[in-house]
């Protein structure tokens, strides 16, 4: 009776809620419902999937080299929507910059400097990547994919010509 009980809890559960596909260019282009911060589109060239409440929402694909797109969706129960679309990109900055480094955390974990998307972790992690930045104060915040867990922030500031190296525990 118990697990009688179980499957059926579980059923009506699984059927509240659908999955949301988005293909996005650039891959690397954050995916929002809502404004919660769930991932990237891609990784490594392999589309991501997010389990999402069915219903209406509002999704918003953010990259800081490209213009916003935001689309009302329709997600349905027990089904998979799918979105695809190619960001246009945006102007190009005048330096000089100085440049934010980031290692360890998760690797999905969104980036945001004055409340603004950067990019997610993984794309500040190794020897050849970094954000560059005009010189100036920013608030630094990391937003576990998913919104999981509490963010971590912090004040930083950037210098022309420096470079700001942030390691995260894992």
């Amino acid at each position: 009776m118990r697990f009688l009980l179980f499957a059926l809890t579980a059923c009506t559960l699984l059927g509240q809620e659908g999955t949301l596909r988005v293909k996005a260019k650039p891959g690397r282009a954050g995916v929002f419902v809502n404004g919660q911060y769930l991932g990237p589109a891609a990784n490594f060239a392999v589309t991501r999937t997010y389990k999402v409440a069915a219903g209406e929402h509002e999704l918003r694909l953010s990259d800081p080299r490209y213009e916003d797109f935001t689309q009302k969706i329709k997600v349905e129960a027990g089904k998979v929507t799918e979105v695809s679309w190619t960001m246009q990109k945006a102007a190009a900055l005048a330096g000089p910059f100085g440049e934010l480094r980031i290692t360890g955390g998760d690797k999905f974990a969104g980036v945001f400097l004055n409340g603004k998307f950067a990019g997610h972790v993984d794309e500040f992690d190794n020897f050849a990547q970094r954000v560059r930045l005009a010189p100036g104060d920013y608030e630094l915040k990391i937003v576990p994919a998913g919104g999981s867990s509490s963010p971590h922030v912090e004040q930083i500031k950037v210098g022309a010509n420096q470079q700001v190296w942030i390691k995260l525990s894992k």
